[in-house]
């Protein structure tokens, strides 16, 4: 009995997932959810409640496909510029994972563009730690003199190069090319990215000089 429960419940998660993310909130349908999931349209209420919790239990359930893991760790005394990059290589690791539903890379770029108030706390769950921990590492790189306002805007910067890879690989893949789009795995974002960023907060040499002299003692 347990099983055929958890089995019914995936089915409408991974159906309702596909009708979100085509569709959206608003336009789809519990009866059209059912049918996908070969389930009773009771089924909705009985699993989550209500079409509202069925959504935000969705997108959770991307989100845990997705390789989200526990934030890293550092021992006491790692250096800042190494900090980020973990924090950084985590991100992208996440981010670019293929363990995500099919769709869900779909329902993330709707939630993105029009954020649905049912999902900003699954999303808050996700975001708000990542973001204070950026902005922890980020207070051990800036002056302390740095205003609030500018360390968001240049942890907004360094998310938005990972994101770019995420949403705009189709891009990325045209513009470079099949082969050397193969080679842009998550380790060489990662010292791109690091080593970018470290150059913009006066942690490393121009990116157009030898990653050697780098001033953050972080090596590439």
């Amino acid at each position: 009995m347990p099983e055929r429960h958890d089995d019914t419940r995936r089915r409408l998660l991974e159906a309702a997932g596909e009708v979100f993310a085509e569709k959206g909130f608003q336009a789809a349908t519990v009866r059209e959810i059912c049918s996908r999931a070969e389930a009773n349209v009771a089924a909705v209420n009985y699993y989550f409640g209500d079409k509202q919790r069925l959504y935000v239990e969705v997108v959770r359930y991307a989100h845990q496909g997705h390789g989200d893991g526990p934030l890293p760790q550092w021992p006491p005394g790692t250096p800042p510029a190494e900090k980020l990059r973990g924090f950084i290589e985590q991100l992208l690791g996440n981010m670019l994972a293929d363990s995500q539903p099919a769709w869900g890379r779909r329902l993330m770029m709707r939630e993105m563009a029009e954020p649905t108030e049912a999902c900003m706390a699954v999303m808050g769950d996700y975001v708000r730690p990542r973001e204070e921990m950026l902005q922890e590492i980020l207070g051990e790189l800036l002056p302390p003199e740095v205003p609030k306002r500018d360390r968001l805007l240049i942890g907004f910067s360094i998310v938005g190069q990972c994101l770019f890879h995420r949403v705009h690989w189709p891009v990325v893949k045209l513009m470079a090319g099949d082969e050397l789009y193969r080679s842009f795995e998550v380790a060489r974002l990662t010292d791109h990215i690091t080593r970018f960023s470290l150059a913009a907060l006066g942690h490393a040499p121009p990116v157009g000089e030898p990653s050697s002299t780098a001033a953050s003692g972080v090596s590439y």
